[in-house]
């Protein structure tokens, strides 16, 4: 977290958090009350200071002031930042780059779904594309886009696929997921609520 965030913790650790203003979209865009921030320094600042409690609640900690945030599917989004033809490169939307990924999952709507040492998160929609070459057989091979697309409509279908991801040096297989499983399954809050007996804030962030 950034230096002044954590000196006003230590000032004011007891101020009350906030619900319901700040969310999360499916292409890793914050929002307040449904209206996009667009100022990029706002959003890098959200993104260094962007956490998780020991509940599974995301929350942006602004300050001395804890802002839990709702995202639109899940807390975390990556993107592809590698060259094309260069080894897969994964950085999360709030910037910080991917060391390791322990699983995949493709779930009913054909959204991908990644989970690296920071969490689970859905792989943006644009840069799908981009990530098909790194989809492999059992063996390690290239797929034709054909067979791609045949292995990507079973698991759509919760059915299981030969279908592995390759990055660095390890070959993560793709499983099938419902979209409805993936915040129990992964020890997320997606709404988080002000809990009963809490103080509320009712001050915008």
């Amino acid at each position: 977290m950034d230096e002044i965030v954590l000196r006003g913790m230590a000032k004011w650790p007891n101020v009350p958090a906030v619900f319901g203003w700040l969310s999360l979209d499916r292409r890793g865009r914050w929002r307040i009350k449904g209206e996009r921030i667009n100022n990029a320094m706002v959003s890098a600042f959200i993104g260094r200071n962007y956490e998780h409690d020991a509940e599974g609640r995301w929350f942006f900690q602004n300050g001395p002031q804890r802002v839990f945030v709702m995202p639109d599917y899940t807390p975390l989004v990556y993107r592809i930042v590698s060259a094309a033809g260069a080894p897969l490169a994964l950085e999360c939307h709030t910037g910080r780059a991917v060391a390791t990924v322990q699983g995949g999952w493709l779930d009913e709507h054909g959204t991908l779904l990644l989970e690296s040492e920071y969490g689970v998160g859905l792989v943006h929609d644009r840069d799908l594309d981009r990530l098909f070459p790194y989809l492999i057989d059992a063996n390690g091979n290239p797929l034709e886009e054909e067979v791609l697309e045949q292995l990507m409509k079973l698991l759509e279908r919760q059915r299981e696929a030969p279908l592995w991801l390759k990055f660095r040096e390890n070959s993560i297989q793709v499983e099938p997921i419902r979209s409805g499983d993936v915040a129990q399954r992964f020890g997320f809050v997606a709404r988080p609520v002000q809990p009963a007996g809490q103080e509320a804030c009712r001050q915008r962030p």
